[in-house]
């Protein structure tokens, strides 16, 4: 098995889940039929930089929510798949659209459903809370819950490592 920190330095692109990893994973009903759901702010702003410093990043969720849609195409995020059946097809599409090698996307999830796509891609990560079969799986687990900062947490460990994070502050 190979060490993460020298995946790290193969990850050109991230992709990631919704519920779960961006989110706590709870759903508050409301009367408009659209769940409400917290993000972290710390994770807005890694997604946002990491794009800034030429990363492809997508999200991949079984689930649809406008608001959530929204969020994300704010934030820069243009490859937004909602409502998605099979994850490892939209995983293909993304890839593929950017030249992409799987081995060089980091892909987070936290449940079942991510399981599969998990398998699909070279660095394969969760947050803490993240099911058993998914922790198994993953070359890396966050010391972040879903919806507390495991986001940030993994983008800002990659740019680090390939020395773009803060580098023009640091510069």
């Amino acid at each position: 098995m190979s060490n993460f920190k020298e995946d790290l330095r193969k990850v050109r692109a991230f992709v990631f889940d919704v519920d779960g990893v961006f989110t706590d994973g709870k759903i508050y009903l409301h009367t408009t039929d659209e769940f409400v759901r917290a993000m972290n702010i710390k994770d807005g702003f890694a997604v946002r930089y990491a794009i800034e410093q030429g990363y492809p990043i997508a999200i991949i969720s079984g689930g649809y929510s406008s608001v959530v849609e929204h969020r994300f195409r704010k934030l820069g995020v243009t490859d937004v798949y909602m409502n998605s059946h099979d994850k490892k097809d939209h995983l293909e599409d993304f890839y593929f659209q950017y030249g992409l090698e799987p081995s060089s996307i980091l892909y987070m999830g936290d449940d079942i459903p991510d399981y599969e796509v998990m398998r699909e891609c070279g660095i394969p990560t969760c947050p803490s809370d993240a099911a058993e079969e998914i922790k198994s799986l993953s070359k890396y687990i966050s010391n972040f819950k879903g919806g507390e900062g495991c986001v940030r947490d993994v983008i800002e460990q990659v740019l680090r490592l390939q020395g773009k994070w803060m580098k023009e502050i640091n510069s």
